[in-house]
């Protein structure tokens, strides 16, 4: 349609088809009292005249918007912008549309969005909950589902997350293998249940093999480059001599810790070596790449907007899925345990 043309509405659509008003909206919106014959003759007039319905308009008259919502704490982290996407993919699906906002960590705007997406008269919503006030979801007064750690902290609430325990073990054991039992850890901020959870697994991995959890390093920051950045330059005042193996709790601060490195004088992975956590695609193209524990993020979205319309459908059961992670393998992790086998035997 051109800049100051008309909108084509459904008078011109009956017009054109030779029909009444009612008898086109009913055809467009599937109704089945309409012959076959008439609803094709109304589905071509539409086409002639670039007819689209105006959803809004027709989810106020029946109940229904046609719409879903989507809350995530940040869809600048390629993380969440992949999880979006899935969302998105899986709404498409079922003709549906999805409206994103994004909460940046905070409580207060993260309610706003809420309260938007229920004025906008949503069917329902996916959320990833950074308020620990289960009220704000429940008064939603809409089926929703919670993505992401979080979510365990409401277990009266359908919610899909990656499988954490089983992807901090993965983690954990590739830097066994290459010889760094003991690696310093970069984690979120304090008040992060997913902190919790992934210093939780740290923990039991290392009582397993006798090491006192206690004696890591550790340094907490914000989960962005920046955060990843100023904590690796802290972990390097304190270890200044020998190798470090870092392991970072999403890739963001992983590779703001590759930087940090790198500005220091040193190398990675010959004198630290970095393993992030997340899969974002841009560890593929830092140098050296970055090893990395891989979150299935658009499956996330995806089967957490699957749950939903479920949910809408009149599904009944509360649902708690738990998707497994995967290890990437890339330059970013040096096998010293291959260096000391091969020391041993030149000896």
């Amino acid at each position: 349609m051109k800049r100051g043309e008309r909108r084509p509405t459904i008078i011109d659509v009956a017009k054109l088809a030779e029909v009444s008003k009612s008898t086109a909206a009913r055809a467009l919106s599937g109704a089945t009292d309409i012959s076959e014959d008439t609803r094709a003759r109304v589905v071509k007039a539409a086409r002639a005249a670039g007819y689209e319905r105006n959803h809004l308009a027709v989810g106020m008259r029946s109940g229904r918007s046609g719409m879903l919502g989507l809350i995530v704490p940040d869809i600048a982290n390629p993380f969440w912008a992949e999880a979006a996407r899935g969302a998105q993919d899986r709404a498409a699906e079922e003709g549906a549309s999805l409206i994103v906002f994004s909460s940046d960590w905070d409580p207060e705007r993260e309610a706003r969005h809420v309260r938007a997406l229920r004025q906008a008269r949503v069917e329902g919503a996916v959320v990833n909950p950074i308020s620990d006030n289960a009220d704000e979801f429940s008064r939603f007064g809409l089926p929703f589902v919670l993505i992401g750690s979080s979510a365990e902290r409401f277990p009266d609430h359908a919610s899909v997350g990656s499988d954490i325990a089983q992807a901090v073990r993965l983690g954990l054991d590739h830097l066994v293998s290459k010889g760094h039992p003991a690696p310093a850890l970069i984690l979120g901020p304090k008040n992060r249940l997913a902190r919790a959870r992934f210093l939780r697994t740290v923990h039991e991995h290392s009582v397993a093999r006798d090491i006192d959890p206690q004696t890591l390093l550790t340094e907490d920051c914000d989960y962005s480059v920046e955060g990843g950045y100023a904590a690796m330059q802290r972990l390097l005042e304190r270890q200044q001599i020998g190798h470090i193996a870092v392991f970072a709790a999403n890739d963001l601060m992983a590779l703001g810790a590759m930087m940090a490195v790198r500005d220091a004088g040193r190398s990675c992975p010959v004198d630290v070596s970095i393993l992030g956590f997340d899969g974002i695609p841009a560890g593929a193209f830092s140098w050296p790449g970055l090893t990395t524990i891989e979150k299935p993020a658009r499956e996330l979205g995806y089967r957490a907007t699957s749950e939903l319309i479920g949910e809408i459908g009149g599904r009944a059961g509360i649902e708690r899925t738990y998707l497994p992670c995967r290890l990437v393998e890339r330059g970013s992790v040096a096998d010293v345990a291959a260096d000391r086998r091969q020391a041993v035997g030149v000896r």
